[in-house]
């Protein structure tokens, strides 16, 4: 049973979702950095057995072990220097001990996890859908920084994803069961359809697998209805940072960027706003 003050007083229930979304925020950093290098490391051992050449012992990698420590010089990080936004603010975005710099990155994920969730709270109430926003939210945070850093949208988060869209909607709480199915199908297979369209007419590969499996889990949340706008406000936030980027920032044309973020965005939009501006779309039709 919880305190009835997350009732009673939803000015208590955001502020305790913002501080829970700042730890998250934390934990997401941790997750953003270390899950493609243990990815990668379980690659290299499964090539190892099937070449029959043993991989050299490796002492544990994973979200727990080794303890956090600084890239330049080793430092490990004691939990006093590890408090959300505050550790960075004082150390002034800088290790204690070398004094070197500390990506901003870090407290950008963690206030980014916390006004998100914070906004969450506020809007859902303590509710099932406030639950399942949560998790897609912080499902969209990683996915997005993890796809910047490595153009890869790993299984072991866009798969129980597309599962937890599916059994959250047994009960109908973003859509019903049935659209979300289909959403989970429509959204795999829409994707699908353009990758081997655009490889045919110009012999490359214009996205990766997993941008059909993050869409799939995206239609499995929001249901069927939702995938048109998804589709469209990804392409629309694409085609706007991608020409910044090659206006402001010189990036290359020929230089790829990942999809996987735009999606990313373009589902909380849609989580978010979407019945909005579906309504809003069908009443100027």
């Amino acid at each position: 049973m919880l305190p009835a003050s997350f009732y009673a007083y939803p000015a208590f229930l955001v502020t305790v979702a913002v501080l829970a979304g700042l730890i998250v925020g934390s934990f997401l950093n941790v997750v953003i950095h270390r899950l493609p290098r243990m990815l990668e490391r379980q690659w290299r051992v499964e090539c190892a057995d099937l070449t029959g050449i043993p991989a050299p012992p490796a002492e544990r990698y994973d979200l727990v072990r080794p303890r956090s420590a600084c890239p330049k010089c080793g430092h490990r990080i004691p939990a006093i220097e590890n408090i959300p936004l505050a550790s960075y603010i004082a150390l002034g975005g800088k290790c204690s001990q070398c004094k070197a710099p500390i990506s901003p990155r870090y407290p950008a994920v963690e206030a980014l996890s916390g006004a998100l969730a914070g906004y969450i709270a506020w809007r859902y109430g303590l509710t099932a859908a406030m639950a399942g926003a949560l998790v897609f939210t912080w499902a969209m945070i990683a996915l997005t920084f993890i796809d910047l850093d490595t153009f890869y949208l790993p299984d072991s988060i866009t798969l129980p994803l597309l599962w937890a869209g599916l059994l959250f909607n047994a009960g109908g709480t973003f859509t019903d069961l049935h659209s979300a199915v289909i959403g989970a199908a429509a959204g795999y297979i829409a994707l699908w359809a353009v990758f081997w369209a655009f490889k045919f007419a110009t012999g490359k590969e214009g996205m990766g697998y997993g941008d059909f499996k993050l869409l799939a889990a995206i239609g499995a949340w929001l249901g069927w209805k939702m995938l048109p706008l998804t589709i469209l406000a990804s392409s629309l936030v694409g085609a706007v940072i991608g020409i910044g980027l090659i206006v402001f920032a010189k990036h290359a044309r020929e230089k790829p960027i990942p999809f996987g973020p735009y999606l990313a965005v373009a589902g909380l939009i849609a989580m978010f706003w979407g019945e909005r501006i579906n309504r809003y779309y069908l009443d100027i039709l």
